[in-house]
């Protein structure tokens, strides 16, 4: 979706400023169409509509240079590390990128020093000898230190939806 062509988008910084480019940031959106209300659930709607009629979309996104708008992941799913967000979509990204993994999922892990660490399911190449402390170092040249992947357990396969969702 380009920017402008469906509605408008404003980043959830406090003073209410539009979305610079490129910029990550969840931002919230409006256009003529915007339902006003969920029907006979006031505590949703005061969730989801923020104030002038803006829909908190719940995304992490991007906007690129040419202006179109780029879900990465949804922000109730982050892993919380030491006060920081990791979306575990840019991980699996990174894994996926080895020529040695043909599927990877990332996930929370409880962590009491930290509140929650990455943890990766992952798919190998039949007949690889990948092991954790490869996978783990490979994501490790590629990524800032808190989102370093920090237990790898490998599976045959990850169960997915009809949508190809984890």
């Amino acid at each position: 979706m380009a920017l402008g062509t469906v509605g408008n988008f404003q980043n959830t910084q406090e003073d209410r400023r539009f979305l610079s480019l490129p910029q990550f940031g969840s931002p919230h959106l409006t256009y003529a169409a915007l339902n006003s209300c969920y029907v006979g659930d006031p505590e949703a709607t005061s969730a989801t509509l923020v104030a002038d009629g803006w829909l908190r979309t719940g995304d992490l996104c991007y906007i690129d240079e040419e202006g179109f708008l780029y879900v990465v992941d949804r922000l109730n799913e982050l892993i919380k590390c030491k006060g920081y967000q990791v979306p575990p979509a840019e991980l699996e990204h990174v894994l996926q990128s080895h020529p040695e993994i043909v599927d990877a999922a990332v996930i929370p892990y409880p962590d009491e020093e930290v509140g929650q660490v990455p943890i990766a399911f992952v798919v190998r190449q039949p007949q690889s000898n990948l092991d954790e402390a490869e996978i783990m170092d490979f994501v490790a040249k590629q990524v800032a230190p808190y989102k370093k992947i920090r237990r790898v357990t490998f599976v045959n396969s990850l169960p997915k939806s009809a949508a190809e969702n984890y």
